[in-house]
């Protein structure tokens, strides 16, 4: 498993990445990954994730953009300390990536920022053998 951890205004996000053998095919091009996002609010304000961003690279450098609203069907609200957590997937053509991007997030009284998610690798545990 790999991982990353990044706070912007008091809104931590931190990410653990794992290679799903069972649902890879390599012999076919196909690698299956899937990451937990925990999203913390350690700021002094609520904020609400809006919208994300994601910026998938594979080892071959094609680039692939995600957006969309909320994260799996949600716009959580986060009150100060209250933490919001999901798994998702991402499939690739190659053994090895990496991820990156944002998550929008808005306060009570309208103000807008970008948390962000810091790399993280997506990576066949043989990989690099």
């Amino acid at each position: 498993m790999t991982g990353s951890e990044m706070t912007t205004r008091g809104v931590k996000v931190r990410v653990v990445s794992q290679y799903v053998p069972r649902r890879s095919s390599p012999e076919n091009g196909q690698w299956f990954f899937i990451y937990t996002v925990r999203i913390t609010n350690e700021g002094e304000h609520t904020v609400q994730l809006v919208s994300r961003h994601w910026i998938i690279t594979d080892a071959n450098g094609e680039v692939e953009e995600v957006r969309g609203p909320g994260v799996v069907g949600a716009q959580p609200v986060l009150d100060p300390g209250q933490g919001f957590e999901y798994t998702s997937a991402c499939p690739l053509h190659t053994p090895v990536g990496t991820m990156h991007g944002t998550y929008r997030m808005v306060t009570p009284d309208g103000v807008e920022f970008d948390a962000e998610i810091a790399p993280f690798s997506l990576s066949e545990p043989l990989a690099f053998n």
